[in-house]
Formats: structure tokens, sequence, C-alpha cells
């Protein structure tokens, strides 16, 4: 048994060393052991074990996985949870980084193309930066993931049981990764990848955690969202809400994110964004968006496994290759592919600017 897997499954199952060890009829004393490596417990307790963090047999004898550590991530509202959702998302994270090694050794995905923009004069300069970088001018972004998944992010989505946790992004080496909480909605959900992808740009080189770095990728997001060309060509003289509700499809953005821009820019004065902010609470429009735009979804994960599919690899001979739970696997693809692919075909949701077919070759 691999100690450091054991201690993996245990964080992914949100559990402590004494809730594993009730939950399994153990000692405590015991748990701590396994996990320092001390000694090994007999099969009859590794099953048991085994029954209360539902991860089979070969996962706890596989090598060392890499762990993404706390201060290597950048998570979306950090004060919104606790210290175990934190490490089921961490250790989430190495489950993703231990799926995607497996992905590249069999096709040649595409390649990190985003620039190191640390040194540019404030966050929305370095939004205006990238857009130049990668050829998008004023366009609207019609989906974040397949934007993203085409400059070499790899893009997983949340567990269910971390949904307290928005989204996270990190760096493995020349990598980056960003994961999206799927159940929130479509417009959220773009605001968040494009904060992730502020950290990603901003703070390679830095920590990127803290007030002062989640002010920075806030105002990167909006800015590469809604780039102030479009905003001053769309914005109405005197908005309403009803208005914002209209015009948030230019930018596919929440009706709070357009607001918080108008003023964010100067077009509106103080006092209307309050009364707007106001009107947009009582509405309710901060847990319900409305008129929620369709769900984004991924272009690369379902050619990846219509791939595989086509040589016979199903998504549970994948988690059975892994070691890993079938629901594990399903957790970090939820919401990418637009069907279950072991049923009948996947079909990629609709392109437009920004959104750039990811490049895919089989490695022979």
């Amino acid at each position: 048994m691999n100690p450091s897997r054991l201690r993996l499954a245990r964080k992914r199952r949100q559990c402590t060393q004494r809730e594993l060890a009730e939950l399994a009829g153990l000692h405590e004393r015991a748990v701590k052991a396994y996990e320092a490596g001390e000694y090994e417990p007999t099969m009859e307790t590794m099953e048991r074990i085994q029954a209360v963090l539902k991860f089979p047999a070969e996962f706890f004898e596989g090598d060392d996985l890499e762990e993404p550590l706390p201060d290597a991530a950048s998570f979306r509202a950090l004060t919104k949870m606790s210290a175990r959702q934190r490490d089921a998302a961490l250790s989430q994270g190495a489950l993703a980084l231990h799926l995607n090694k497996w992905f590249e050794r069999r096709f040649e995905l595409p390649a990190a193309s985003l620039p190191d923009l640390s040194d540019e004069t404030s966050p929305e300069a370095a939004s205006e930066t990238l857009r130049a970088t990668w050829g998008l001018g004023e366009l609207t972004i019609r989906n974040m993931i397949h934007l993203l998944e085409a400059k070499g992010v790899r893009v997983y989505s949340l567990a269910v049981n971390a949904r307290e946790v928005d989204a996270f992004s990190m760096w493995k080496g020349t990598t980056p990764f960003i994961f999206l909480n799927c159940y929130k909605s479509s417009e959220r959900s773009r605001f968040d990848a494009a904060h992730e992808l502020g950290h990603l740009v901003l703070h390679r080189q830095g920590v990127p955690q803290g007030p002062e770095a989640e002010r920075e990728a806030n105002r990167f997001a909006s800015a590469f969202l809604m780039p102030s060309g479009s905003i001053h060509a769309h914005v109405p003289l005197f908005p309403t809400v009803e208005e914002l509700v209209k015009i948030k499809r230019v930018w596919i953005t929440s009706v709070a994110a357009v607001n918080h821009r108008f003023h964010e820019l100067g077009l509106i004065r103080d006092w209307h964004y309050r009364r707007l902010c106001v009107e947009i609470a009582k509405r309710g429009f901060r847990s319900a968006e409305p008129e929620e735009a369709p769900r984004e979804t991924s272009l690369l994960v379902p050619k990846l496994l219509a791939a595989l599919q086509q040589e016979g690899i199903s998504r549970a001979r994948i988690a059975a290759e892994l070691g890993i739970p079938i629901a594990e696997l399903r957790e970090l693809l939820f919401g990418l592919a637009m069907t279950d692919i072991d049923g009948g075909r996947t079909e990629a949701a609709s392109r437009g600017p920004g959104a750039t077919q990811p490049g895919l070759h089989r490695i022979k």
C-alpha cells in the first residue's frame, strides 16, 4: 500500500483520520500509522478502508501522485470554503493531473500559449494585451472553455461535494489548469473561467492568493469579457434592469457584472449603480440569473473520448487503467461533454469568435 494514496483518498472524501477510523471500525492511531508508512494494514482492514473511501484496491498500490500544494493553487472565493473542502478540491486536482498524463501519453494536446503579463501596468492593460495577442480584438468570446482549450489550458470540472469551491487554477510545469464549478449559471461560470485566466497570466511568478490578487483577477475578467470599446458601443443612455437583462447577451455575462462594468468605466453615476444593485438583488438575480445562456461545454474532451471509443476504450477502461472509481472520472469531466460517451454520439457545442478548435493528434 502507498501511504500517500491513502491520505489522498481520505482527503478526497473530506474525511479526517478520526472519522475514517470510526467508519472503518479502526483505532485512529492505526490510521495515522498507515498514512505515516509505519506499517501496512492487513488485507481485511484494507477492504474495510476501501469500502469507506470507495476507491478500488488498485488505487492504493500505485506510485505517488502529484498533489497540488495549497500555495500553488489560486482559489476563487477562498473564504467561502473550509480546509477540508479545499483539500478535497486539491486531491481532485491530483486525480486530474493523473488523468491528464494518461491523455498526454496517447494524444498530442494543444501546447500552452499564455504569455506572462505580470509586468503590465494594470489588469485592464493585461486584458487588452492578451486579446491582441490572441487576435480577439473587441469580439465577444462565445465559448470560454473552447478558447481556453485552444490556448493549451486543461479544463476540468469540480465535483458535487466541493460545490462551495467556485473555481481554482494552477500551473503544473508549463501546463496551465483551470477547474470550474459546472453547477453555477453559464454566465457566472464564464466569469470564473476569465478570473482564473487572469491569475494564470498575472500571477504566474508569485503566490496567487490574497484580497489584492483576487481584485486584480476580477478586474482582468471584467475587462477580458467586456472590453471597453464594445461597452461604449452598447451602453444605454440611462440603463434599467430590464435593459441590462437584454444587453448582457452581447457579452454573455451576468446582469450584476454588466452593471459593475458600466460603473467601473464611469458610464453610470454612483447613485445609479447602487440603485441598480438594490433592484438586481430584490429581483433575486444574484442567485438566479435571468435568461440564462446555454451551458458551455468542452470541444476537446468529447473528441478525446470519441477517439478512444473508436479504439474500444470505454470510460470504464480508462478508470480501470488509472485505478480510480468511474464516478471520479465522471466528476472530473462532468458538464464538459454533451453526452455520456459510453452511449451514443457526442456532439460539440456551437462555435463562435474566440472559440478556435483545438488541435488534436493521436500519438501512434
